[in-house]
């Protein structure tokens, strides 16, 4: 039985027209539920990452700075969320989440948190919509219980996941993959582990192909004990903030490749939805609920 582990209830006082579609996680997890896989898997409420969880991936005076509402007025537009408390909790549930699935994931092979993928915070600063890092903060967390010693960040997010290569760049326990839209934000990169930058427009054939040699590649070199996926909806050719051109059954190969792999390898991985920006928010959590159910159809026995 796979479990997902959701955080929608902790809902961002937002501005009207904020640009983020928060509202995409919600959506997600009433598909799941009407859809039936609710019946067959658990789905959870994750707790809060703790100081001490979040100490791992985050300096001291950064996390204390958050927590308490300090952050000035360039940090708040680099995030690009108001500071709130509901930001706190929910970007702790966030890595609460990614550490459960990575947790649950070595026993039941793959488990998923619903949403995640904040790869572009760093150690000491927000950015991009991300203030916490939960793919590092799950990572050396179970590293630093005994549950983990080689870690596989595959980032499929249409942006490089820049915190993360930042974080991990002197750490060769956790390895760094990203294949991205080399044009696309962030400018400049950071240089991880492995990158693969594509041009405009890639679709369907090209994308997977380079993302199949990628793999291979970031498998043999990393030896992993345990994967984190970021599944990000924003390769998708519908995506305003993409810049790549893939099809949704684009994406469903590309799903099927990365945990396909995971599963012949006998690494446990864990799942988190990253990015996904297309005007239409239900296309969104289509892309979103099927890297799901794809996940939950290969790991059924």
């Amino acid at each position: 039985m796979m479990r997902l582990y959701y955080t929608d209830e902790f809902v961002l006082p937002l501005p009207p027209n904020h640009r983020f579609p928060m509202q995409k996680y919600a959506l997600l997890r009433e598909r799941v539920q009407n859809s039936g896989l609710a019946d067959h898997h658990e789905l959870l409420r994750p707790p809060a990452a703790t100081d001490e969880q979040l100490l791992r991936a985050h300096s001291a005076e950064y996390i204390d700075r958050v927590t308490t509402g300090q952050l000035n007025d360039i940090e708040i537009r680099r995030l690009g969320f108001p500071w709130s408390p509901q930001l706190v909790e929910r970007s702790r549930r966030s890595s609460g989440a990614t550490i459960s699935a990575c947790r649950s994931a070595r026993d039941d092979g793959c488990s998923i948190n619903m949403a995640g993928g904040t790869h572009h915070a760093y150690r000491d600063r927000a950015e991009g919509f991300c203030l916490f890092n939960d793919s590092v903060v799950a990572a050396r967390d179970l590293q630093s219980n005994g549950l983990a010693s080689n870690v596989l960040i595959i980032d499929c997010d249409v942006h490089q996941g820049n915190g993360t290569a930042s974080i991990v760049r002197n750490d060769p326990s956790i390895y760094a993959f990203s294949i991205h839209s080399e044009r696309n934000y962030p400018q400049p990169k950071e240089v991880g582990d492995l990158d693969i930058g594509l041009p405009d427009g890639t679709g369907d054939a090209d994308y997977l192909a380079a993302l199949k040699h990628g793999l291979s590649t970031a498998f043999r070199e990393s030896v992993p004990d345990l994967a984190i996926f970021l599944a990000g909806a924003d390769p998708y050719h519908g995506d305003r903030l993409g810049r790549l051109s893939l099809t949704l059954e684009g994406l469903a190969d590309r799903d099927r490749l990365v945990l396909q792999t995971c599963r012949e390898k006998s690494v446990p991985v864990a799942v988190s939805m990253a990015g996904g920006y297309c005007p239409d928010i239900h296309q969104i959590v289509d892309c979103h609920f099927q890297t799901i159910a794809i996940a939950a159809e290969l790991f059924a026995s």
